[in-house]
């Protein structure tokens, strides 16, 4: 049996699949269900609130300081990437940690401009709306390639990361990993 170790810490599981919910669920009720497209954008936006205080107050690889790169980390990753000679890295990769910021970003525009539509003061303003329909069209686009680069990791490094996101596990480093 492989040695493993502990990467994801219970709350940033929770975190990721309840977001993945409330994300699933706000999307496919826009135009039918408006309570239920309510509540789920509210309890997305409760969701990233969250992950910003435990990004710098959880453990090791919940903390944004471990896993934030500079731009050009994740486009050297992206090359090797395509040359297939990334890294492995025990946490996220500077793509992954990347996607991450850029998912919490958007996650968080859609909601606050969804918020911002329920107001009296921007109920009707065509900027806010389609600023929110943009925003949630972009956070589509978004999880297909956060999901491929899910897919792409685990065939290369031979690893299942949507295991290691449901169980919290990783296979344990070698020397060429990256921490």
């Amino acid at each position: 049996m492989e040695r493993t170790v502990k990467v994801w810490d219970p709350l940033v599981r929770l975190f990721h699949w309840s977001l993945v919910v409330s994300f699933a669920v706000a999307w496919l009720t826009a135009d039918e269900w408006d309570v239920l497209h309510e509540w789920a954008g509210y309890a997305a936006a409760a969701l990233i609130g969250f992950r910003l205080l435990w990004g710098l107050a959880g453990p090791r690889y919940a903390r944004f300081r471990q896993f934030i790169r500079p731009p050009h980390a994740a486009l050297d990753y992206i090359r090797a990437s395509i040359r297939g000679d990334e890294p492995r890295y025990v946490g996220h990769n500077p793509a992954g940690a990347m996607m991450i910021v850029g998912l919490i970003v958007a996650m968080a525009g859609t909601a606050l401009t969804g918020w911002m539509y329920t107001l009296d003061a921007f109920w009707g303003v065509e900027w806010v709306e389609e600023t929110h329909e943009l925003l949630a069209n972009l956070m589509l686009i978004m999880v297909g390639v956060h999901v491929a680069g899910v897919i792409l990791a685990s065939l290369r490094h031979k690893e299942n990361l949507v295991r290691a996101m449901i169980n919290g596990r990783k296979r344990a480093p070698k020397t060429s990993d990256m921490a």
